[in-house]
């Protein structure tokens, strides 16, 4: 089974990284894509980084971890990145695979208004996570929770971080934030 974790990842950083090798675990995933959106409907036009420089950031932040891989079909089309679309074409292009779409609280919270919501169940089990403070919210198309752990890292936080000159150091990998640097990123 392939997990598919989804996001602006703008940028990526460590709370990312620990809530997927939770859900790595719990689920039993025998790999965990990260699948960078071009343009989440629910948040158009607030992106900062490009598309592409937010899937290199997410490249350099799983590079050592052999489980986890950067799926770029959402960056070869057009926005938004609708997940419906996304697991259509992903079911034909690897006809026969199993998928778990992994949904955060927020997330689940405003799955009904998904595009096409009812189909996404039939492309793939969907997963709800939570933290222990902020349970998931019941629906009839997620079959599963579980609970990560809380960690207190934003990409919001990231962002107003660096625009004020602040230091990003231990909320991401080291890869990224050289990339945030050289490419000066969020500024």
């Amino acid at each position: 089974m392939i997990g598919l974790l989804g996001g602006s990842f703008d940028p990526i950083h460590h709370g990312h990284l620990i809530v997927a090798v939770a859900l790595l675990e719990q689920l039993n995933l025998e790999q965990l894509r990260f699948v960078p959106a071009r343009e989440q409907p629910f948040k158009q036009g607030t992106h900062v980084a490009s598309p592409e420089d937010r899937a290199r950031m997410v490249a350099l932040a799983i590079e050592e971890e052999p489980r986890f891989r950067l799926e770029s079909i959402e960056l070869s089309r057009p926005g938004p990145s609708y997940t419906v679309d996304t697991l259509r074409a992903l079911a034909g292009r690897e006809p026969g695979q199993s998928f778990t779409l992994l949904v955060g609280s927020d997330a689940a919270r405003d799955l009904d208004k998904w595009r096409e919501a009812t189909e996404l169940a039939t492309l793939a089990r969907i997963v709800a996570f939570g933290r222990s403070g902020a349970p998931v919210i019941p629906s009839r198309l997620i079959s599963a929770t579980v609970t990560v752990p809380e960690v207190d890292i934003s990409a919001t936080d990231l962002r107003i971080r660096l625009k004020a000159g602040r230091s990003i150091r231990y909320r991401v990998p080291d890869a990224v934030a050289r990339y945030i640097a050289e490419n000066r990123l969020y500024l």
